[in-house]
């Protein structure tokens, strides 16, 4: 895991290392540079060293310098492809970098080598010869890659504040970016917090000729919900022994390193499954949780228990929720982007304690993505039954009724949920995931920003995941809005700056390609049945953990910031928020919701982490 940066056109070496200082929590190991002084380009990269710990220094070049890579990842099936090129007459210089794999990978296959991959990834390869540049980003997005190009300059980075640390690159707000921000909760690809900023999405290459500047996006993969028609025998019994087949070889495979590993185990299904495996291929094999003391927060006891179960070495660091908070302030100001979940926080107390031994852990994100684990997938049937049966007037009235309910700031209170879920169906079908996720529904962003929401703009790649989905069936239209869209731009996104800021690589064995090649093609009422979500999944894994574990009630991992504001604890710096946010609106939010009056956690934790970032970004 590192961090890459480059650009071409305009800068120089001082420029270059500037990028890289602002992004050195990605690679503490080691950094190195590249310059190509006839094409004006430069290539740095900041070193977490994983695999090949001597030889895969980079910038890398092929021996003849035609090519030359700049790469941040893990390529977990490269000694295969190693052993496909060496057939091919590729010589390599290295004995096992996933690195030089690439450089070669490129020459033989071009732009089609990202199909061949199985990994996590984002990185730019020099063509001299050409005189391009080929950008490319794994399926999922788990590995980061913005850019700014215009007619003569691109630029590159792994993150926002290393990319706009170059002076050619504009830092001035996207007001529809932000406005995106609070209808999610996050800023999803292409879209960025600077005007002129972009992110190449999960599953996209780009390529760049640096003789004119000219550039292509090209999208090599796409998540699909694709249901097989022709059903196995035993479907369960079949699809239960393939998925554990294929979980197991896809952990098996993130074990690779040549540094300390371990495993997340917070005792839930996930997390519990990956340990369970991973146990039979490393011995001594340490495992990772972090606890509160407010009980509707911690899940300590179920760590400890599933620890003992698969007799891992565990570690548990278990805080106050005051000592969370003290952190608060100094790990939002330093995220590059804000982001407004607060699962950020515990997610990143957890990378803290498992840096302190480890380099490496495994997770058991996008088991919920592709097997229907989300509460949402529980309400979608009787939000059909609401939305066909209930009248305009009708729903106007509870929802009216439902703002009275007491307000509760536990763990998914009760009235939070009522509330949350009547303001999804206040909307057409296709807004109801992102409504029910997002911080502000449409109503709110017109206020906080003074100005009328159009949905069809604010809400524009959720509406059109919905409308490519071919299938008609809610379940399968909810699949694809978090696989392919929740899953990237808010899941990964939090899970990759958390740990590297405590320069932890995360590896996620649930989305090996394999594995999700298999989901996709389950249909969806083997992944959600009865009221549950996993279904298969928990077939699957009933040789592996025991029942109290596979039907143990979720729990999600988050932080009290509602009680937080109402209590005070947390407060709104008005002053601090851009100019195109109503700021009186914002703290009458922030009284409404210290009075009891409404529960506006959501709103206040996306506009106190903007105006922290202002701040930062000010100073």
């Amino acid at each position: 895991m590192c961090g890459i940066c480059g650009f071409a056109g305009q800068g120089d070496q001082a420029v270059l290392e500037a990028m890289m200082a602002r992004m050195a929590h990605r690679g503490p190991d080691g950094s190195g540079t590249y310059r190509h002084p006839g094409h004006r380009l430069f290539f740095g990269h900041l070193r977490l060293a994983i695999v090949d710990l001597a030889a895969g220094a980079q910038p890398m070049a092929t021996a003849d310098e035609r090519l030359t890579v700049t790469f941040n990842g893990e390529i977990y099936n490269h000694a295969e492809l190693r052993r496909e090129l060496e057939a091919k007459g590729h010589r390599f210089r290295t004995s096992h970098s996933d690195t030089e794999v690439l450089l070669h990978g490129y020459r033989e296959w071009g732009a089609s080598l990202p199909a061949r991959l199985n990994g996590m990834w984002a990185f730019a390869v020099h063509d001299a010869e050409k005189g391009e540049v080929f950008v490319s980003r794994d399926r999922f997005g788990k590995k980061p890659l913005y850019y700014h190009i215009r007619p003569g300059f691109f630029a590159f980075a792994s993150e926002l504040s290393g990319l706009a640390s170059h002076p050619a690159v504009p830092d001035s707000h996207d007001e529809l970016a932000l406005r995106k921000y609070f209808a999610y909760g996050f800023i999803p690809a292409p879209n960025s917090l600077y005007a002129g900023v972009r992110k190449l999405p999960g599953g996209c290459s780009m390529l760049v000729s640096l003789r004119d500047f000219s550039h292509r996006v090209e999208r090599y993969w796409s998540y699909r919900v694709e249901p097989l028609d022709r059903l196995p025998a035993d479907p369960e019994a079949a699809w239960g022994e393939e998925i554990r087949h294929l979980l197991e070889k896809a952990v098996a495979r993130r074990l690779m390193s040549d540094v300390p590993l371990g495993v997340f185990l917070s005792g839930g299904i996930d997390s519990s499954a990956v340990t369970a495996l991973a146990v039979r291929h490393a011995s001594s094999l340490r495992t990772f949780s972090v606890g509160f003391t407010e009980a509707s927060f911690d899940e300590s006891t179920h760590s400890l228990r599933a620890a003992k179960l698969f007799g891992t070495l565990h570690h548990q660091e278990t805080l106050s929720l005051d000592k969370a908070l003290d952190i608060l302030p100094d790990l939002a100001a330093r995220l590059d982007e804000p982001m407004g979940d607060s699962s950020l926080l515990p997610t990143y107390l957890l990378c803290r304690e498992t840096r302190k031994h480890v380099t490496v852990a495994l997770g058991g994100d996008g088991a919920d993505e592709l097997f229907a684990g989300y509460d949402p997938f529980k309400a979608l049937a009787a939000a059909e039954a609401y939305a066909a049966l209930c009248p305009r007037p009708v729903h106007k009235a509870l929802r009216m009724l439902a703002a009275r309910l007491p307000v509760g700031h536990s763990n998914m209170h009760v009235s939070f949920k009522v509330n949350r879920f009547l303001s999804g169906l206040s909307h057409p079908k296709k807004l109801w995931n992102p409504v029910w996720l997002g911080p502000a529904d449409p109503a709110m962003l017109s206020e906080l920003f003074a100005a009328p929401c159009d949905p069809e703009e604010v809400y524009s790649e959720a509406i059109e995941a919905w409308d490519e989905t071919p299938a008609k069936d809610l379940t399968d239209k909810t699949l694809e809005f978090y696989a392919r869209f929740y899953l990237q731009d808010a899941i990964l996104t939090k899970v990759d700056r958390a740990s590297m800021l405590n320069s932890l690589e995360v590896r996620a064995p649930f989305l090996d390609i394999e594995l999700v090649d298999l989901a996709r093609r389950i249909p969806h009422r083997f992944k959600f049945s009865n009221g549950q979500g996993k279904s298969i999944l928990k077939k699957a894994l009933e040789p592996v953990l025991p029942a109290d574990i596979l039907h143990r009630k979720k729990k999600g991992f988050g932080a009290p910031v509602g009680l937080w504001f109402h209590e005070g604890r947390l407060r709104l710096d008005t002053a601090s928020l851009p100019g195109c946010i109503d700021r009186s609106r914002a703290a009458r939010l922030e009284d409404e919701h210290r009075s009891g009056k409404a529960d506006h956690r959501l709103a206040l934790w996306n506009l106190w982490v903007l105006g922290r970032h202002q701040r930062r970004s000010a100073a």
